[in-house]
Formats: C-alpha cells, structure tokens, sequence
C-alpha cells in the first residue's frame, strides 16, 4: 500500500490499542510503527537501481524483521512514556501487530513482499488490491483526521477507530470475491478460447478494484487484456506481445538482467525501440490499455541506456491520462 495509507491504518490501530491510556500519542506510534518496514527507500541513495528494486519489500518486509525490529521499538517507546502506562510485553505486542498488518497488506499488491527474506527470495503477490485504491484508502484516511481533532474524553472516537479499520477489512473481503471470479472466469475464457498458458496473473488496473489487467502466456510470449467484473460476455479480447528473450542471450549473465527477470517473476517481455533495447516487467499493467491495447507497459528499463531509468516503476502509471482515457477507462470497467 502507499505510506499515506499505511499511516492512517497504523493511527487507527493505535487508537484502537491503546484508547486514553496515552492519549493521541497512540496514533503517532501506530503511524511511526506502521511506516518502520519502508525505510527500505534509504536503499536506493548507494544501490544500483536493479538492486534497489529487488530490496524494495525485501528483507524490511520480512517476519525475521519484524521479529528483530519489535523489542527495540517496544524499549525505546517504553522508556519515553515511564512511569509506565503498561508492561513491556504490551509494547512488544503492540509493535509486532502494527509491523505485520503492514507486510500482510503489502503482500495484497503486484509489487511483490518477501516475507522470508533472508531464507527465500519468494515474494507473494496476491495481486488483489492496486497500491492506491482510494476505495480503500480514504475510510482510515478520514478516520484519523477526525480523531486527531477531535479531544480524546469524546465516546464518538470509538467509533471512528472502527470506521477506519472494519470498512477496508470488509472493502479488501470484498477485493478478494472479485479477484476469485476474475481468475475463474480467466482461466475459462483461456480454455474456450483455445489459449494454451504456462502461467497466468490478474491484477485490478489503477484506483479501482472492478477492472483487471489480465495477462496470460508462456516462454514465447504473452496475451495481455483486460476483464471487468461487470462484463456479460465470456471474452477477452487479447493483444499478444512475444517475449523475445533471445535479445538477452548476449547479456543474460549482466547482474542488471539477472536481478530484473528474477523480480519479474517470469512475467517480462524484451522488445527494440530505435537503438535502445527494454525490458518489459508486465506485472504492472499497461498505460491506458484499456484506452489503446498496444500501449507500451508501465514498468519498462532500458537495458542500452541505463541513464533513462529514474522513477522507473512510477513514470508510466498514469502516463497519457486526460479527460478521454478517464472516461474510457470508466466505461470499460462498466462492462462489454
């Protein structure tokens, strides 16, 4: 999830935990303990930008992490509020809730979350949720707003830390229904269509959870489409992208490929642009697809002129947005 949502969910629990027993000290440690896995950004002021991918969500989003991060957060914050408010053992609790929410979520978009790190590079994906939903965002959003003005004797803060945890529990249930039909209708669309798949994802398109990004293939290439959950039809209609991995055979052993088909998790296509050639990690959907079907993708490195690759995973997101392709990105997702 991004870090403004992380933080309001983390004031809300810490609301939640705590009550007037520290008063609205309570939603700045579950904002501060909410935030401690991504400090994994400080990775990319010395790390080569394909390392810095890899360690995003890597070893900081782990549980061994969070282990490790739980007693000294539980001392430091139980040495500024002596004389003791509660135990230690309390704090501890606290802490390792707040941390492990965080991962948990993160494991819900399409980045990737190594909750084993450093004893597996596996990263689960549920793919479930877009890393900014405002459907999903904006209830705890409010809901610390509210608290944060509102004096800690008023019985009316009990129920907005419940609104601002039970609507994005019930909102990310409800992403999940929608993620377990858009793969069964997926998997059978790819039968009734005769699309033979080694492997397959889907994952919701930007701010909502009603259209999905589906993609679908094998080492040769991949079918790229897109499924609404309100579509009538049992159809997809796919554009198809060949892999065209033999353009990394003379460079397969460089470390910026290995550490960029190993994050894609198989799911990549390599393509030619003029003189430069890029790489293409589909998992991050493709710009305003539903408005144009060959869009390039959103994620894409260039593997001949590294210097073009700041804000890589960011730069494509909403590239080509205007009033047009909002529209048609709201019609799309209305159905076919």
């Amino acid at each position: 999830m991004d870090s403004l949502t992380h933080i309001a969910i983390g004031a809300c629990i810490g609301e939640a935990f705590w009550g007037k027993s520290i008063g609205k000290k309570a939603m700045f440690w579950g904002a501060v303990s909410q935030s401690v896995p991504d400090i994994d950004f400080i990775a990319g002021f010395w790390m080569p930008l394909s390392e810095e991918l890899l360690a995003h969500r890597g070893f900081t989003h782990s549980f061994l992490f969070v282990v490790l991060m739980t007693p000294l957060l539980a001392l430091i914050a139980d040495r500024i509020h002596l004389p003791n408010v509660s135990t230690l053992k309390k704090w501890m609790l606290f802490f390792i809730a707040e941390m492990l929410i965080h991962v948990f979520l993160d494991g819900f978009n399409n980045y990737g979350t190594a909750w084993f790190e450093p004893c597996s590079h596996y990263r689960f994906s549920f793919n479930t949720l877009y890393v900014a939903d405002p459907f999903f965002s904006i209830w705890p959003g409010i809901a610390a707003f509210i608290m944060l003005v509102t004096p800690m004797l008023s019985v009316r803060r009990r129920f907005w830390w419940k609104f601002g945890i039970y609507i994005p529990a019930i909102y990310l249930c409800y992403a999940m229904v929608n993620k377990l039909n858009i793969d069964r209708d997926t998997r059978q669309i790819l039968a009734a269509q005769n699309i033979r798949v080694k492997r397959y994802f889907t994952t919701p398109t930007p701010l909502n959870n009603w259209l999905w990004f589906v993609v679908a293939g094998n080492d040769s290439g991949y079918h790229v489409g897109f499924r609404s959950v309100f579509d009538r039809q049992k159809k997809i209609d796919f554009q198809y992208f060949p892999r065209n991995a033999h353009y990394l055979d003379s460079i397969a052993d460089h470390e910026d490929v290995k550490n960029l088909v190993r994050f894609s998790q198989e799911f990549y296509t390599v393509e030619k642009r003029g003189d430069s050639l890029v790489f293409n990690d589909l998992r991050f959907g493709q710009i305003i697809g539903w408005h144009d079907p060959r869009q390039k993708f959103v994620f894409h490195y260039y593997l001949t002129h590294p210097e073009d690759n700041e804000i890589i995973v960011q730069r494509g997101r909403f590239a080509g947005w205007n009033k047009e392709t909002a529209m048609s990105l709201v019609r799309r997702i209305k159905g076919n």
